[in-house]
């Protein structure tokens, strides 16, 4: 996924709702503009945690797919978390 899209995902997570925008075709921190005024532009690094954060979960749930995977062609039970992965 490439940043722009991580950047996407994590401010779509922040709040509900098409509260941001960009002020370019430039899709970054610095052109990102907030659209509701109830709402506080986020910091940067609120933002980059944010996406680490994405980030580490996705990690976690590749790695719960493919232990999974494993179990299944090992004829092993699966752990819930990872049924979950493969199900969902």
């Amino acid at each position: 996924m490439n940043d722009t899209r991580w950047l996407n995902r994590a401010l779509s997570s922040m709040h509900n709702g098409q509260w941001f925008g960009f002020s370019s075709k430039e899709q970054s921190y610095s052109t990102l503009i907030v659209h509701d005024s109830s709402i506080t532009k986020p910091t940067e690094a609120e933002v980059n945690t944010k996406i680490q954060e994405l980030k580490d979960a996705e990690i976690i749930r590749e790695n719960l797919k493919a232990s999974a995977k494993a179990k299944l062609i090992a004829g092993e039970p699966l752990t819930e978390e990872e049924a979950n992965t493969i199900v969902l």
